[in-house]
Formats: C-alpha cells, structure tokens, sequence
C-alpha cells in the first residue's frame, strides 16, 4: 500500500482545538481533581492525629513554593489567562493564607470564575496581543494562543503536579488516577 505524501497528510493530520477548551476546558477539571487532593491531604492528617494545615507548608526544596503557594499559583495562572484573553480582570483572590478552607474557596472562586467567561470571547483571542504580568511588575508579552501554549498552560500543570508530589511525598496515598480524575 503506497504511503501518503506529506501534503496529503497534512490534512488528515491537522488537529484542533478551541482555546475555549484549551483553557477552561483544561483548567476547571483540573482545578477539582486538586480540590479533591486536598480532600485526600486532609482525610489522611485527620486519620493519623494531626493537623491538615501541616501539610501547606511542605515544600519539595528550601526555594521552591510550599504546598499552599502551589495551589495559589494554580489558581492564579487558571485565572489570569482566560480574563487576560477576553480582557477582563481576574478574580479578585484573597490574600494566600495557609489554611485548607481557604484553599478550598480559592479553587472554587477560580473555577466559578473562569466558568463565567464567554466562551466566544475565549475562542476569538487565539491572535490578540496580550500581556501576562509577572510578580515583580515585568510583563511579558504573548499572543492569546501563546500564552496558553507556551507559558499559563505549562505553569498551572507544574504547579498541580507539584502539589500532587507534595502530598505524595508527605505520604497521602494517592494514585495518577487521583491526579488525572475519575472519569
């Protein structure tokens, strides 16, 4: 059977996806696969006698962000993103505190959040200039489709995953269908 030449394929081959669904599409599951981490955090550190919030503050490495921060960060760029591609502002999130209730809020605010948003807006920013500002003020400059694939995208799932590693680490027991979900 003869093979296709490359520009035969290139049709088949071409796969889509809307940025609608490459943002929020992504990052609402995800955001209550982590909120049922916690859950599990939190089931574990009642079973053997101590305090969940013991657990926020474990870090894989001296400079990296504790367990708390992970989650904040995942919120924020699940956040960020989306409102930047359809020019709005983010959520207004609280102050990070390191308690599992208000981690638990701050998912659910986020997931509401970026859930509120049009999707015909998100769909139609995949060229629109925008610019993701970073902690010390510096704004990096992307296109809508970039930001996501390149730069918000990667960052919420480092800081899921990490999350995720925290709690195994600290000896949760958890499974990659925990990280993954149910479905």
């Amino acid at each position: 059977m003869p093979v296709a030449g490359e520009a035969e394929l290139k049709g088949i081959l071409e796969v889509t996806i809307s940025m609608y669904e490459a943002s929020v599409g992504l990052f609402v599951p995800y955001l209550g696969n982590l909120s049922a981490l916690l859950d599990k955090g939190v089931a574990y550190a009642e079973a053997r006698k101590f305090n969940p919030t013991v657990l926020l503050g474990m870090r894989l490495a001296p400079n990296m962000y504790d367990l708390a921060q992970q989650v904040g960060e995942a919120c924020r760029h699940a956040t960020v993103a989306p409102a930047l591609l359809v020019e709005r502002d983010p959520v207004a999130l609280p102050a990070l505190e390191h308690d599992m209730a208000g981690l638990q809020a701050r998912i659910a605010t986020s997931i509401e959040f970026i859930e509120s948003l049009p999707r015909t807006e998100i769909d139609a920013a995949a060229d629109r200039n925008v610019f993701f500002r970073l902690k010390n003020g510096t704004e990096l400059p992307f296109t809508g489709r970039t930001l996501l694939l390149t730069f918000s995208v990667p960052q919420f799932f480092f800081h899921v995953t990490t999350a995720y590693d925290l709690l195994r680490h600290a000896g949760v027991e958890l499974v990659k269908k925990d990280y993954l979900g149910r479905k």
